[in-house]
């Protein structure tokens, strides 16, 4: 039915979360329909972001540099390490202007129905960390959904020997990703944080 550049281009593009084959094929039309030269740099930039983007050694958020800027940052608290499952959650968090300590990203959840368990997951680096760091307090900042709930107990009975451990208040709902929450519901959540029982 397409040429096969266009039919290769709408595949590729069905591939990205949320768009299905109507969709692929509308944002194909809209990208052959702009100049030339816009389309070579949305490509170029997607190269230079597969080429240049790591993951931090030390909090495993996504970074052109390692360690990222937060990890170097000396103004950062070092006692308190706030736990996310995925580096778009570290954006929301720093959204929110409140949080000055460091991060660690899990990497997701706990799913045993999908064959998520500890080990795909950067929980023993964690742990380690809280070890070697003396980090005083550890945040959980993690989804409330089910998987969010095991993630936050399983990983709060590892580390409550060793530190304290908090999670976000209430005011995130039930279901809810911290990236779409606004900073204000974060914030609040994050100041009225309670610990981990």
């Amino acid at each position: 039915m397409y040429t096969r550049p266009l039919a290769r281009l709408i595949d590729q593009l069905q591939r990205l979360p949320g768009i299905g084959p109507k969709t692929a094929q509308r944002l194909a039309f809209y990208l052959l329909k702009r100049p030339k030269q816009e389309t070579l740099q949305l490509a170029q930039s997607l190269i230079d972001a597969t080429e240049q983007i790591g993951v931090c050694r030390q909090c495993f958020t996504l970074s052109a540099e390692d360690p990222c800027d937060i990890c170097s940052n000396p103004n950062r608290e070092l006692s308190q390490v706030c736990v996310v499952a995925e580096p778009r959650d570290v954006i929301a968090m720093e959204r929110t202007r409140e949080y000055k300590g460091r991060y660690h990203v899990l990497g997701g959840l706990l799913s045993p129905m999908e064959g998520i368990g500890p080990e795909q997951l950067k929980v023993k680096e964690l742990v380690q960390r809280v070890n070697r760091d003396e980090v005083g307090e550890v945040i959980m900042a993690i989804n409330p959904s089910v998987e969010g709930e095991t993630t936050i107990l399983y990983v709060g009975k590892l580390l409550k020997p060793f530190t304290k451990v908090t999670r976000l208040a209430s005011g995130l709902p039930m279901g809810g990703d911290l990236e779409y929450a606004d900073e204000m519901t974060l914030a609040r959540a994050l100041e009225d944080r309670r610990e981990l029982i």
